[in-house]
């Protein structure tokens, strides 16, 4: 008997054994495992403790009965549907910058109206300026032209018959002071006439750069102010910010990055405004130095045109129109 023991033992740990083995590989054993820690041990028969008791010999072991499988089971995550995405309630809307203006405080609303106006404002005069250096430019240069071809002041009234501008304006108040000054010139010489003549081209020049100089300040001052108009938008928009931290007595980003965001959106306006205003302010010094330094070849040269028609008259056979002639 001690031997069917010993036996019985050795089948329950081999079962044991190969049912933990083919637990690593199928979750259903499971049931089997525990049917077998569960099931006592079988008892010897005629109820016989030792084996010198009885005669009859034992009843024969059993192993236990395997437990059918169990078919196996798919993950549970598999099964579960997606859980759906809510609109989150705590974000604005509209995060555009159109959406940050319209959510803006109405004195940041003004900025940016403000700031906005004065971008337009700039792309406007670097229109208009554009077009009037333009036709300036071709005006004084076809009567530079003329000017320096003409050997009297005569051809060259007749060569730029057709133009106008300032260039054209020296050329004739020369020849209309020199008219008025025709009966003195031989008794007075011809110093005074001449300085007269240089007096009258240099406010003529400098009337032309002013009137072409105009629009310009316009620029320098968005150039200058319009960052800090914008910083100014900004920092009223942050104390908003702020305030409202404050009132909801959070500091979740997803609260407070709106309001400041559009805080933000008034320096970037006022950078926007600000940064071509000096590039075109930049631009339109440089080109209206150079008109006014073509303004100064004209007065030059008309000078030069007065200077030899007053040689020419010393000249008893020279037949160059005089300077009343040449006036009308």
């Amino acid at each position: 008997m001690t031997d069917c023991v010993w036996l019985a033992k050795f089948i329950r740990l081999a079962a044991t054994f190969l049912l933990l083995a083919a637990l690593a590989f199928d979750p259903g054993a499971t049931a089997l495992a525990q049917d077998l820690s569960s099931s006592p041990v079988a008892p010897l028969a005629n109820g016989s403790a030792h084996p010198s008791e009885g005669h009859g010999s034992p009843p024969p072991v059993s192993a236990p009965e395997a437990a059918p499988a169990q078919p196996e089971s798919t993950p549970a995550t598999s099964e579960l549907p997606a859980p759906a995405k809510t609109a989150r309630t705590d974000l604005p809307r509209d995060l555009s910058p159109w959406g940050m203006f319209m959510a803006a405080d109405s004195l940041v609303k003004a900025v940016m109206i403000g700031l906005a106006l004065a971008s337009l404002a700039t792309w406007t005069i670097l229109l208009a300026k554009t077009i009037e250096l333009a036709g300036a430019r071709g005006s004084a240069r076809r009567t530079l032209d003329a000017v320096r071809e003409a050997r009297t002041m005569g051809e060259a009234l007749t060569a730029t018959d057709g133009n106008g501008g300032p260039a054209r304006e020296m050329l004739a108040a020369a020849a209309r002071e020199a008219a008025l000054s025709d009966a003195a010139v031989d008794h007075a010489g011809g110093e005074g006439l001449k300085q007269r003549v240089q007096l009258m081209l240099s406010r003529i020049e400098a009337a032309a750069g002013r009137r072409i100089s105009q629009g310009t300040g316009v620029l320098a001052t968005i150039g200058s102010i319009a960052p800090f108009v914008g910083l100014f938008g900004t920092v009223w928009g942050i104390m908003n910010s702020f305030v409202g931290i404050s009132k909801a007595q959070t500091t979740n980003l997803a609260v407070v990055a709106p309001g400041i965001a559009e805080a933000l959106l008034a320096t970037a306006i006022g950078l926007v405004a600000a940064i071509p205003a000096v590039i075109v302010y930049n631009a339109f010094v440089r080109r209206i130095q150079a008109y006014r330094a073509l303004l100064g070849d004209v007065a030059a040269g008309v000078l030069c045109l007065v200077s030899r028609d007053l040689d020419y008259r010393k000249v008893p056979s020279s037949r160059v129109v005089r300077f009343g002639q040449a006036a009308e």
